[in-house]
C-alpha cells in the first residue's frame, strides 16, 4: 500500500504560491468526505440499514430487479441511449473550439478511438445503466509504462462494488499545525499552514466481506491496492447526501415508495387468499352429550362431510387429503339441545377484491421518484403521443430535460478518458486542455421520428403566427421583430438566409418579391410595396388630387363642374 500504482500527468505550469485559500479544491462528485487518518476513518451508516457504499450499491441493485423498476430504468436508459443501425450513439461537437483544423481532426480520430475501446456502438445501453443504478461509474485506464506516448490500449470496466475513491489529508507533524487565533493574529496572511489532500483509489478485489465490520469497506483495507488518480476513469451521477458525503444513485429516491409498493402487494396477496372464496359455517347439534363425546361426536361428522382434495404438483396427482386443516377450510360449531338445531350458514368472501386504487398509487410515487412520467406506467391510456406537439404533455417535456442533464452529466467520463489520451499522445498540453473542454461538446442520437414531428409542428405554428401577423407588419412590427422574435432566428441565420435568397433570385430560382408586389397581373395590389401601376383608363382607381370648386362654375347636369 506504500505505493501508487498507475500513472499520474501533472500540469506543466505549477499553482503560484501565493495563490493560496484555506478551502480545499472541490471534489469531483461534490462530496466533502475526507480521510484523516489510515485509509478510512470514517463511516457510513445511512438510517441504521446501510454500512457503507458496498450495501448501498448492491441494494441500488436489488431495485433493479423488480419490473417496475427495471421498466423505469429502461424507459430512461432508452431515452438517453438512442440506437441506430447507422450511426453511433454519441458523437462529438468542435464548432463552438476555436483551434485549427489538424487539431480537431485529431480529437476526433481520438475520440473515435475510445468508443471503439469501449465498444460503445454495441455496449452503450449496457455502460449508461450501469451508470445510472450504481450511480458511479469506473474504469481503469490501461498503458505500456514503457511507451506512454502511445496513448491508452485498453479500458477496463471496475466494478463499482469493489472501488472506493478516498481523499486523504496528508500527514505533517504535530506542530506544523497552527490554531484558530494564531492565524488570525499572524502578520503573514500566507503563513497559514493549508491542508494537503491526496487523492486516490481503493480496489478491493473481494468485495464479499464489504457488509462485515472491517474499516467501512470491503472489510480489511490494508488489502485494497491503491490506484493514481490519473489511471482511473471516475464518473458519478453528480447526487451528493451533503449530510453524511455520500455520492448517491438516481435511484436512491425511490428504496421508500419501492419498499411501500413490496409491502402493500404483499398484503394484498395475503388478503385476496385469505377473504377470496366463500366459506360455510356448520353448526351441529350434539344434544346433551358430555363434552368428550360431544367433540368425538363432532369430529366424526366434520370427517364424514368434509372432501378436501388436493394437487400433488410433484406428482401430477389428485388425491384426498384429510390430516390437514387450512385457514380457509369450513368451520365446526357444536350447538346444545334447545338450539335451532343443526344449521349451515355461508361466511361470504372479501368484499371489492378488485379495488386496487393504493397500488396504482404506489406505482406512480414510484416513478415520480424515478423522475418518469406517470402516464408511462404500462396500463394507463394516455401516454405519449407522436402526433401533434400540442398532445405531448408537460410531464414529457420535463422527462426530456432530466435525460439531457443526466447525458451532460454521463460525458464527463468521454472527458476523462479524451484528456488522458490527448495528453499522453502530446497532441495538447494541460493548460490547453483546460480551455479545450470547456467547448467539446458531445451530441447524443436522438429519436428522430420524434424529433422531426416535433420540429415540424414547432415550424409550422411558427408559421400561422407569421400569417396572423402580416397586416401589421409596417404598422406596428417590423419585418425584423418577425424573424427574430417569431421565427427565432440568430444574427448569422439571418445573414445566411438573406444571402441565399439574393443569390436563389438572380439565378431565378425564385422570382423577385419585390417584382411580384408591383405587378398587378403576378397578384400584387397597390400598396403592398413598390410603385403604383401606370393608370389604364378603367374606372376611377386612380384619381388626381381635389381640385377645390369654384361657386360661380357653371353646373354639369351630370353634376360635375364644367
Amino acid at each position: 500500500m506504500a505505493r501508487l500504482f498507475g500513472y499520474s500527468i501533472e500540469d506543466s505550469e505549477k499553482t503560484p504560491p501565493s495563490v493560496v485559500s484555506p478551502i480545499p479544491p472541490n471534489n469531483q462528485d461534490g462530496s466533502e468526505n475526507y480521510v484523516s487518518s489510515g485509509f478510512f476513518g470514517s463511516y457510513v451508516d445511512i438510517e441504521g440499514v446501510y454500512k457503507n457504499e458496498t450495501d448501498l450499491i448492491r441494494r441500488y441493485r436489488q431495485m433493479a430487479l423488480y419490473p417496475e423498476c427495471d421498466s423505469a430504468i429502461e424507459d430512461i436508459v432508452n431515452e438517453a441511449i438512442v440506437s441506430d443501425t447507422n450511426d453511433t450513439p454519441v458523437s462529438i461537437e468542435l464548432s463552438n473550439l476555436s483551434a485549427s483544423d489538424n487539431i480537431k481532426k485529431k480529437v476526433r480520430e481520438e475520440f473515435r478511438y475510445i468508443l471503439e475501446l469501449l465498444d460503445f456502438d454495441k455496449k452503450a445501453h449496457e455502460i449508461f445503466r450501469n451508470w445510472y443504478i450504481d450511480g458511479r461509474l469506473y474504469y481503469n485506464k490501461v498503458i505500456d509504462q514503457k511507451k506512454p506516448q502511445d496513448g491508452i490500449q485498453e479500458l477496463r470496466y471496475i466494478d463499482s462494488a469493489k472501488m472506493r475513491y478516498v481523499r486523504k489529508l496528508k500527514k505533517k507533524g504535530p506542530d506544523s499545525l497552527q490554531t484558530a487565533q494564531s492565524q488570525y493574529t499572524n502578520s503573514n496572511e500566507t503563513a497559514y499552514d493549508f491542508p494537503e489532500i491526496e487523492e486516490f483509489f481503493i480496489y478491493t478485489p473481494d468485495s464479499r466481506t464489504g457488509t462485515g465490520g472491517g474499516a467501512g469497506y470491503g472489510g480489511n483495507p490494508q488489502k485494497g491496492i491503491k490506484m493514481t488518480r490519473d489511471s482511473v476513469t471516475y464518473c458519478t451521477s453528480g447526487l451528493v447526501d451533503r449530510n453524511k458525503g455520500l455520492t448517491l444513485s438516481w435511484m436512491h429516491k425511490a428504496i421508500k415508495p419501492l419498499n411501500q409498493l413490496m409491502m402493500i402487494e404483499d398484503s394484498l396477496v395475503i388478503y385476496r387468499l385469505s377473504r377470496a372464496p366463500e366459506r360455510r359455517i356448520f353448526y351441529i347439534d350434539v344434544g346433551n352429550l358430555p363434552k368428550q363425546k360431544a367433540e368425538q361426536y363432532l369430529r366424526d361428522v366434520m370427517m364424514r362431510y368434509r372432501n378436501k382434495l388436493v394437487y400433488d404438483a410433484n406428482t401430477g396427482e389428485l388425491r384426498d387429503d384429510k390430516k390437514f386443516m387450512s385457514m380457509m377450510e369450513d368451520f365446526w360449531l357444536p350447538r346444545r339441545e334447545g338450539g335451532r338445531g343443526t344449521e349451515i350458514t355461508t361466511l361470504p368472501g372479501g368484499q371489492n377484491l378488485g379495488e386496487i386504487t393504493d397500488i396504482n398509487y404506489f406505482q406512480r410515487k414510484l416513478y415520480r421518484a424515478l423522475n418518469v412520467p406517470e402516464t408511462r406506467i404500462e396500463g394507463e391510456g394516455s401516454g405519449m403521443s407522436l402526433g401533434r406537439s400540442s398532445e405531448i404533455l408537460r410531464d414529457e417535456v420535463k422527462f426530456s430535460k432530466f435525460v439531457g442533464r443526466m447525458r451532460k452529466r454521463f460525458s464527463d467520463m468521454f472527458n476523462d478518458m479524451l484528456r488522458t489520451q490527448l495528453l499522453l499522445k502530446n497532441i495538447v498540453t494541460p493548460e490547453d486542455w483546460e480551455y479545450m473542454a470547456d467547448h467539446i461538446q458531445y451530441d447524443f442520437l436522438y429519436d428522430n421520428h420524434f424529433a422531426e414531428l416535433k420540429d415540424a409542428e414547432l415550424m409550422t405554428e411558427r408559421i400561422n403566427l407569421a400569417t396572423l401577423m402580416e397586416p401589421y407588419i409596417g404598422k406596428y412590427y417590423s419585418s425584423e421583430y418577425v424573424r427574430r422574435n417569431i421565427f427565432r432566428q440568430t444574427d448569422d441565420e439571418i445573414i445566411e438566409q438573406d444571402k441565399l435568397i439574393e443569390e436563389e433570385i438572380e439565378n431565378g430560382v425564385i422570382p423577385d418579391p419585390n417584382a411580384i408586389a408591383m405587378d398587378p397581373e403576378m397578384g400584387g395590389a397597390p400598396g403592398m410595396g413598390g410603385a403604383l401601376p401606370p393608370d389604364t383608363g378603367g374606372g376611377d382607381a386612380i384619381q388626381s388630387p381635389e381640385v377645390p370648386k369654384d361657386p360661380a362654375a357653371p353646373k354639369n347636369p351630370a353634376g360635375g363642374v364644367i
